[in-house]
C-alpha cells in the first residue's frame, strides 16, 4: 500500500514491485513537471552485506499518455547495469564512500535513460548512459555526509533532470490497522468488532512504513516536451492534462544455468508490474485478478470498471462501523453505479464539477494518475488536495505529502458522490474518515527541491522494527 506487494505474484519480486507513482509541477520549478516511481518496498535500512539496488534485468518506465487512449505517447525507459571492483571480499564498501567514484565503494550501479515516443519497450533515442545511481545510506562510517553524495546524483540533462536511487520512504499509512478487517484506530470504538470488542477507545494511527527506504526513479521535464505543443496556461483546455503510470517489464524467457549460477533473460519484454492511481489494484481489484490487472495496459482497464462502479470496501463500511454511514449503505443498496469514482479513477474529472478545474483525459477508461499542467503548485499545500480545496494535489496528480489513504477512504465513503448527485447527501462521518496519520509521522522530511523524497534512513541510526 498504495501498491506494495499488492498482488500475489509482484509480491514475490521486489524489484520489480512499482510500490507509489507521483506527479506534480514542481514547486520551486514551475515551467516542470516532476515523474517520480518507487521500486522495492518495506527495505530495512540495515540490509547489508547485501544491499538494496534495481534490478539489471528489470526494465522501468514512466509513461505520459498525452490523447486519453490509455497508451504511452512518451516514455522515459530505464535499465541497469551492476559492476563490481573487488570479487575477493563479501562486502559492499571497503571503506568511507565520499564521492561517486570512491575506490572503496565495491558494488556500484549504473543506468541508461532512454526517452522513447508511440510506446513499446527499448529503441528510442538514448538521452543518458554511465548514469551513476548513489549508494545506500549505510551508516555514518560508511557514507558520511550522505545528502552531498546522494546530491552529487542528481544528473542534468539538457534541462531535464534525472535521479535513481534510495530515499526514505514517503507514502504514511496504518497498514496494521487497515488490514486488521478495516480497523482504524481513530475510529476503533466505532467498528463492530465481531463482538470481540476490546477497543472502546479511539487511538492514534501508526505509521507501518515510519523507518523504511524505497528506491525511487525520479525525473523533472519541462512542460513543453510532455504536451509536445508548448507550455499549457489553460486549465480549461484539455491539452493542458496529461496521463502517467510507471510500469515494470521483464523479458519472457529466463534460463538459468546451473554450473555458473548466471541467469540468462530472453525474449520480448513482459510488463509484470504498473500503477497509476494510489491503491487502484491494492484496494479496488480482486485478488484472483491482481496479477492479471499488472500485465494489462491502461488502454483496456474498462475490463476493470465494473469493480470501480461497485467497489467493496464502500459497500462493507456500513457492515464494519454500524450507524455510521447510513447514506453510504442506501446508495449501496440502490444499486447505483459510482459515477464519480469512475470519473477520478478512470477518466478524470470533467468540467462543471468542481469551480475552476478538470482533469478529463475523454471517454477511454484508464487507470492514469492525470495531471492538469496548466494549474500551478499551491502556495500553502493541503495534505488532502482537492477535497480540502487545493486543485494543484491530489486526484491532480499527487504530490508526495498528499494524503491519498484518506483522500481515497473518504471518496469511498461517499464524499465525491455528492458531485454526480446533488440529491445525496454523504456521510457526517464520511469526510473524517482517516487512518489517523499526516506527515509528521514521518521521521524524515521531503526535500523542497528534487528528487523531494527524504534522504534514506541509514542502518546504523534506525533502530530496527
Amino acid at each position: 500500500m498504495s501498491s506494495h506487494r499488492e498482488a500475489p505474484g509482484i509480491s514475490k519480486d521486489p524489484v520489480a514491485d512499482n510500490t507509489d507513482v507521483y506527479a506534480f509541477v514542481s514547486p520551486d520549478r514551475p515551467d516542470t513537471v516532476t515523474l517520480i516511481a518507487n521500486f522495492l518496498p518495506f527495505q530495512g535500512p540495515a540490509g547489508g552485506p547485501n544491499f538494496y539496488e534495481f534490478g539489471d534485468d528489470v526494465l522501468y518506465s514512466i509513461n505520459i499518455d498525452r490523447n486519453g487512449d490509455g497508451r504511452p505517447d512518451l516514455s522515459y525507459q530505464f535499465t541497469f547495469e551492476t559492476r563490481l571492483r573487488n570479487e575477493n571480499t563479501f562486502l559492499y564498501n571497503t571503506g568511507p564512500v565520499t564521492s561517486l567514484d570512491s575506490p572503496n565503494w565495491n558494488r556500484r550501479q549504473f543506468y541508461t535513460v532512454r526517452r522513447v515516443t508511440g510506446g513499446g519497450w527499448g529503441g528510442g533515442t538514448v538521452i543518458g548512459r554511465g548514469l551513476s545511481c548513489p549508494p545506500c545510506n549505510i551508516g555514518p562510517l560508511s557514507t558520511p555526509n550522505y545528502d552531498k553524495l546522494a546530491a552529487a546524483a542528481i544528473h542534468p540533462i539538457g534541462d531535464i533532470k534525472v535521479f535513481a536511487g534510495q530515499r526514505a520512504e514517503g507514502f504514511y499509512v496504518d497498514l496494521g490497522a487497515i488490514f486488521d478487517l478495516g480497523d482504524l484506530r481513530p475510529f476503533q470504538q466505532l467498528h463492530n468488532q465481531f463482538g470481540l470488542g476490546g477497543m472502546p477507545t479511539a487511538a492514534p494511527g501508526v505509521n507501518a512504513t515510519k523507518d523504511l527506504n524505497v528506491h525511487s526513479i525520479a525525473v523533472q521535464v519541462p512542460k513543453k516536451d510532455l504536451t509536445g505543443w508548448g507550455v499549457p496556461t489553460n486549465p480549461a483546455d484539455r491539452r493542458s492534462v496529461i496521463g502517467v503510470y510507471a510500469a515494470a517489464s521483464r523479458q519472457r524467457v529466463v534460463v538459468r544455468e546451473s554450473t555458473s549460477g548466471e541467469q540468462l533473460d530472453l525474449g520480448p519484454y513482459v510488463q509484470v508490474s504498473r500503477l497509476g492511481n494510489p491503491l487502484f489494484n491494492e484496494v479496488i481489484v480482486p485478488m484472483a485478478k491482481k496479477d492479471y490487472w499488472n500485465s494489462q495496459s491502461p488502454h483496456d482497464d474498462g475490463q476493470f470498471a465494473k469493480f470501480v462502479s461497485k467497489p467493496e470496501l464502500a459497500g462493507l463500511l456500513p457492515t464494519l462501523y454500524p450507524g455510521v454511514f447510513p447514506n453510504l449503505d442506501k446508495l449501496n443498496k440502490s444499486g447505483k453505479a459510482r459515477a464519480d469514482l469512475l470519473a477520478v479513477l478512470l477518466t478524470g474529472i470533467p468540467s462543471g464539477l468542481i469551480p475552476g478545474f478538470q482533469n478529463n483525459t475523454g471517454t477511454r477508461q484508464a487507470d492514469l494518475l492525470r495531471l492538469n499542467m496548466a494549474i500551478p503548485p499551491a502556495a500553502k499545500e493541503n495534505i488532502y488536495g482537492l477535497l480540502g480545496g487545493d486543485l494543484a494535489g491530489f486526484p491532480n496528480g499527487r504530490r508526495v505529502a498528499d494524503d491519498v489513504t484518506a483522500i481515497e477512504l473518504r471518496a469511498l465513503a461517499g464524499v465525491t458522490y455528492a458531485l454526480v448527485d446533488k440529491t445525496f447527501t454523504p456521510d457526517a462521518a464520511a469526510s473524517a474518515v482517516t487512518d489517523g496519520l499526516t506527515p509528521a509521522d514521518l521521521d524524515i522530511p521531503y526535500l523542497s527541491t528534487f528528487p523531494y523524497l527524504g534522504v534514506p534512513h541509514s542502518g546504523y541510526s534506525t533502530p530496527a522494527n
